[in-house]
């Protein structure tokens, strides 16, 4: 479907939604004109306001809601001068691309590359054109691979997608807000009829009359019902304009593979769910390790580390590459599935460019280090620019680790101060343990419905992996609090917990005296000698099995 097609079509689509607004409108109008004829003055009333109501959130949607002219992406917009060899490669590639460049390009802090253009007059005009390049995704593209990248993306502008998205963005946006503003107000008369019962039901208590149940199931039915006829109109209007969308896809690959070879572009799209997959991983346990402790690696490693983790974990992402998701593709999807973008690609013939624009896209940024650096004020939110900076991540996985220790407070924590009247410490619990009483303890446990109604040895079964995990944490809190644990950060696997050596040279066995303690008969030597060892010195030894997943979850 050409340009001109396609605009007519999106033309149409959002008029349909302007005519279907003069269509309920002009059903409340009749509806209120048989009120006057028909109904008694006091019912016609109230009918009337409904009515009004109702014509509200339609009138709204119709004529009071405009779609921003700008997407509020945020960035760090960089100049010719800022990023000479990134603006060189842009405007190389627009002009084989056949279109103008964009006007600004911006850097974020994500796995992604866009183009928006701030057209006018609903996309019949051109407009300011921007184009949003991830960090992320340069730290994890080859120079050739970023190119085909953003071929593609500049490829939109050849087709007018950019332009007439704003027709598109146009009706998805009204039809949003008006469907948001009838759920909005359907929520809230439940809210209110709910009230009102509930009222109704304490009054009722208070005299000892019996009460009813709540029920809000007719309440605001009206308002919910002009929202599923605006709702099955999105249906339609997202299902024809998502098709153009998956359209424009393919020939925007189409564009990068014959300007920066076949090969790149099929596996600059490889490598998308990998990298994705692997920010998401960073994000989750690198580089948000410490801010529940209100810390901060240091000054440009937020993007930095995502380089070593690349590195360093390369053999999984490889594995990512191989398994492409192929899951079936909502008909609300704008995108293809990565998968079918690939075969499209590679069923292309050999164009024999394989061996162009080995090195790290990054190399394209005039300072990379300084770039990283920036970045983070920019995507950084102010609360968070005021955390503090630890030196070094191993650093940083140290004081996380002994901050959330700290912190640790488990259901047994919670069963041991109510059993004892104390505060539930190590000592306290120990003292339980030794009276014979841990089973009585665990008793007040939070427990399945069959655990509550097990006895004797199936019981304790039931019980013991809640309480050997609980005391296990219990011990590593209490020697994190004396300084007797050692992190050892790593970006190639989970981090590793360093226990103070015994007497005899070899790692304190925390999990056997955890186990002693939780037997069928209870016995807590090991583990006090354990702690005894640990208060009075030791150094630094072996390793336990690795807790978390990162650098520490």
């Amino acid at each position: 479907m050409g340009a001109s097609l396609r605009a007519l079509r999106a033309l149409v689509l959002l008029a349909g939604f302007f005519l279907l607004g003069v269509l309920l409108l002009a059903v409340l109008a009749g509806i209120d004109y048989l009120l006057y004829l028909h109904a008694p003055s006091a019912l016609a009333t109230k009918l009337y306001v409904v009515s009004v109501l109702l014509a509200i959130p339609v009138v709204r949607g119709m004529f009071m809601l405009r779609t921003p002219k700008d997407d509020g992406q945020g960035g760090l917009a960089v100049t010719e001068a800022d990023e000479p060899e990134l603006w060189r490669t842009v405007r190389e590639l627009a002009d084989q691309v056949g279109t103008r460049p964009p006007t600004r390009i911006l850097l974020t802090g994500d796995v992604n590359a866009a183009v928006t253009e701030n057209a006018r007059l609903l996309g019949l005009l051109p407009g300011p054109r921007h184009l949003y390049l991830g960090v992320p995704l340069m730290q994890g593209l080859s120079e050739a691979q970023l190119r085909a990248v953003l071929a593609h993306e500049l490829g939109h502008y050849v087709n007018h997608d950019t332009r007439l998205g704003a027709i598109t963005a146009r009706g998805r946006t009204q039809l949003f807000r008006t469907i948001a503003h009838f759920e909005e107000r359907a929520a809230k008369t439940a809210g209110r009829e709910r009230a009102r019962q509930e009222k109704r039901n304490a009054k009722a208590e208070a005299k000892g009359r019996k009460t009813r149940e709540v029920d809000t199931g007719g309440a605001g039915i009206t308002y919910r019902t002009m929202a599923r006829i605006y709702t099955a109109y999105a249906h339609l209007y997202f299902r024809a304009t998502m098709n153009d969308s998956r359209r424009q896809e393919y020939a925007a690959d189409a564009a990068a593979a014959r300007i920066a070879g076949r090969d790149a572009t099929a596996s600059a799209l490889r490598e998308l769910p990998s990298l994705d997959a692997a920010f998401s991983f960073y994000k989750d346990c690198y580089a948000t390790l410490g801010t529940s402790a209100r810390l901060l690696p240091p000054r440009g490693e937020i993007f930095g580390g995502f380089d070593r983790l690349l590195t360093a974990r390369e053999l999984e992402l490889a594995g990512l590459r191989a398994e492409l998701p192929t899951e079936p593709v909502s008909p609300y999807d704008s995108h293809p599935a990565i998968a079918d973008r690939v075969r499209a690609i590679e069923a292309l013939p050999e164009d024999g460019r394989v061996d162009e624009g080995k090195g790290a896209a990054t190399g394209l940024l005039a300072d990379p280090a300084r770039t990283l650096a920036v970045l983070e004020d920019v995507v950084l939110s102010e609360q968070a620019r005021a955390f503090r900076r630890t030196g070094s991540w191993e650093e940083l996985l140290d004081a996380a680790m002994s901050a959330r220790l700290a912190s640790v407070e488990s259901p047994l924590h919670r069963a041991l101060g109510a059993y004892t009247g104390e505060p539930p410490t190590l000592p306290a619990l120990l003292k339980v343990i030794d009276d014979g009483q841990l089973w009585q303890l665990a008793q007040r446990l939070p427990l399945s419905e069959e655990a509550a109604s097990a006895t004797g040895r199936v019981f304790r079964e039931f019980v013991r992996p809640v309480l050997c995990k609980a005391i296990n944490g219990m011990v590593m809190a209490e020697l994190s609090a004396r300084a007797q644990l050692r992190w050892e950060f790593s970006w190639s696997r989970s981090a590793i917990v360093h226990l103070p050596l015994g007497p005899d040279g070899t790692e304190l066995d925390l999990e056997a005296a955890v186990d002693a303690a939780t037997a069928d008969v209870p016995d807590t030597a090991p583990l006090r000698a354990l702690l005894s060892y640990g208060h009075t010195g030791g150094h630094p030894g072996g390793f336990t099995d690795g807790l978390t997943d990162g650098a520490a979850r």
